[in-house]
């Protein structure tokens, strides 16, 4: 049993960094009196209910503009071999590969930084005005992209815009992925959050599926020197639309339940003696470190396996293996559209046993069978191939499929977007948009084509043990949230049930505090230390509960 915890002039205030989530313990000095307080009883219309067509407009519409930045991002790393010709080598051909490469690996050095600035602002002003203005960013900067003018028009200068269009893609998307993970964790469901959140990365698998077709339908019917000329133009120039479309479906959304009891928490003086406000970054970092350190460890795991599969292989097949441009795209379509149609069932195995064991799956598939998939590439036949494609496919999906609930689960609300924005954006800075240069690099000063298989082998190792570590938290409400249902007879089961379910953990929810000797404090929370001067209304279990929407 906890600790029961005094009210008085020298209580910690909430953020202080004592306790799992930030809860500071008062002193109690000599010769006052105290009182000690509780969070009382989770109650029916404390249950989120989440209502079934506003979850679909969320999802349906974090997932449309998540597709959407993900083409826009993505086709760079389809057309890496052109970009390298037309704006480091006039146009000569096979030249220019490495600049181009290390062009698509700086916009990741701008990922951090729109992290921290677009994480601070959706834990302050919302995750759906967030959302958006990463939106307009990603579509903006990709489209200009398109109007250019080439190395051959105005030399260096060329390549300097394009790495200043590639910087505000990295800085968009430093706010994107965390952002909609985070806001998607917070809609869903608890029991459905492995299902609902994998649904954002089959958006991003079908953005970039999207963007490897375009690039082949245009290599195909205008041939190499058109696509020189201007053929490369159109998939840059497409983001224009397309990020109109992804803007309206972003527009539409609501914000997050979670986010938004949050902030009615702090407006509530009762309430907000327990429930933080948005969290400081010297706060995340002081409270967090070694939580965003595993985090950032998974996440390189993660992406070190999805970027070489995404960005780098058509650069592989046709440098490394001699595939021309097409066959180098055209065969990862379909392991693309495999992946992103798998990714669904690996989120839904989660929800079932759990993150852990699934996340697991994705690092022994790459520590035991990646060597073998290189290699099956490297005898040069397309069914070959296509196996070693789709080993690296399957990695892929249990690993992907889970970081958009997992990782959110590792943060509580006031700080979750700020935290994210962290862990992810410098472990894929660091590690995942380095994937293509740094392995592409390996092979030209050894010369062994085997060398991206032993740098994936290396990650998932480190990461293997991240999940370790890692704890579960499939089937229970996120840190800071209270509990999200999809009837209201879930809700009315599980407040029935609340002394003895090991997933719920009170002391983590907004609720109010009342005396710990008072009828509706609830004997399962954790202590609650009260800052000075706030006053505790008493609390009554009201007459009629119903579920909150």
């Amino acid at each position: 049993m906890p600790k029961d915890v005094h009210h008085d002039s020298a209580a910690a205030q909430p953020g202080s960094p004592s306790g799992a989530h930030g809860t500071g313990r008062a002193a109690r000095p000599a010769g006052k009196s105290s009182l000690r307080f509780r969070k009382r009883r989770l109650r029916v219309d404390d249950v989120n209910v989440v209502e079934k067509p506003m979850l679909r407009k969320a999802v349906g519409g974090t997932v449309v503009g998540n597709g959407m930045e993900w083409f826009d991002f993505g086709i760079y790393g389809y057309l890496a071999v052109t970009m390298g010709q037309l704006f480091f080598a006039g146009g000569a051909e096979g030249e220019g590969l490495i600049g181009s490469l290390a062009v698509f690996a700086v916009s990741f050095l701008a990922r951090p930084i729109g992290g921290l600035v677009f994480g601070r602002l959706g834990d302050r002003v919302g995750r759906q005005r967030t959302l958006a203005l990463t939106m307009i960013m990603m579509a903006a900067s990709t489209f200009a992209i398109g109007l250019l003018p080439t190395y051959a028009a105005i030399g260096g200068w060329a390549t300097v815009l394009l790495v200043l269009c590639r910087l505000v893609q990295g800085f968009s998307t430093g706010g994107e992925y965390a952002g909609a993970t985070t806001f998607v964790s917070e809609y869903a469901p608890d029991k459905r959050r492995g299902f609902l959140a994998s649904i954002l990365d089959t958006g991003s698998y079908l953005g970039f599926a999207l963007g490897a077709a375009v690039v082949s339908v245009l290599q195909v019917t205008l041939g190499d020197e058109t696509m020189l000329e201007w053929g490369w133009r159109v998939p840059f120039l497409l983001a224009g639309p397309l990020g109109l479309v992804g803007l309206y479906f972003r527009m539409r959304i609501e914000e997050s339940p979670a986010f938004q009891a949050a902030q009615d928490a702090q407006e509530d003086k009762a309430k907000a003696a327990a429930v933080e406000g948005p969290m400081t970054y010297r706060q995340i970092i002081a409270r967090f470190w070694r939580t965003i350190v595993m985090a950032m460890l998974l996440v390189a795991a993660a992406n070190t396996v999805g970027y070489a599969l995404t960005s780098y292989m058509p650069t592989y097949l046709q440098e490394t293996m001699g595939y021309d441009a097409f066959q180098g795209t055209l065969l990862t379509i379909p392991v693309l559209i495999l992946l992103a149609a798998a990714i669904p069932l690996t989120g839904r195995l989660s929800d079932r046993i759990g993150r852990r064991p699934v996340l697991m799956v994705g690092s022994l598939i790459t520590i035991v069978l990646g060597i073998p998939a290189f290699l099956l590439i490297g005898m040069g036949n397309i069914i070959a191939t296509f196996v070693g494609l789709a080993i690296l496919g399957a990695a892929t999906s249990f690993y992907v499929g889970n970081l958009a609930s997992a990782l959110p689960a590792l943060f509580p609300t006031a700080g979750r977007y700020g935290s994210m924005g962290i862990a992810y954006n410098f472990a894929v800075a660091i590690f995942g948009g380095t994937t293509p240069l740094i392995t592409q690099a390996l092979i030209e000063a050894t010369g062994d084509d085997l060398m991206p298989a032993y740098y994936l082998t290396l990650m998932s190792v480190l990461g293997l043990l991240a999940i370790r570590r890692m704890p579960e938290s499939a089937k229970r409400p996120l840190p800071g949230a209270l509990p999200s249902v999809d009837t209201q007879a879930e809700a009315r089961e599980l407040v029935a049930g609340q002394d003895g379910n090991p997933l719920l953990n009170i002391g983590d929810m907004p609720l109010d505090l009342v005396p710990a000797g008072h009828a509706t404090a609830s004997p399962s929370a954790d202590p609650v230390a009260l800052p000075a001067g706030v006053e505790i209304p008493e609390v009554r279990e009201p007459e009629a509960a119903g579920a909150r929407s």
